[in-house]
């Protein structure tokens, strides 16, 4: 596999700054649209989960204050 890593990797680096250029491009839209179907799935699951009861209705201010005490769990 590494192999055909190395390939693709050299073959893009013997294509014109322009083509280079446009190949990222892509690459980045392509990016973009698999996070946009990652997160819409995402969403589908958690309505899913919230209709069965699964998840209990928080208010906006509760969840941020379970995220900022994530992020600063993480730096400490």
């Amino acid at each position: 596999m590494s192999l055909v890593f190395e390939e693709v990797v050299d073959t893009v680096m013997a294509l014109p700054y322009e083509q280079q250029e446009l190949l990222k491009e892509l690459i980045t839209k392509w990016h973009i649209e698999t996070r946009r179907e990652e997160i819409a799935q995402d969403a589908q699951a958690s309505l899913a989960m919230f209709r069965a009861g699964q998840l209990k209705p928080q208010s906006a201010q509760a969840i941020i204050a379970e995220l900022q005490q994530a992020l600063d769990n993480e730096e400490a």
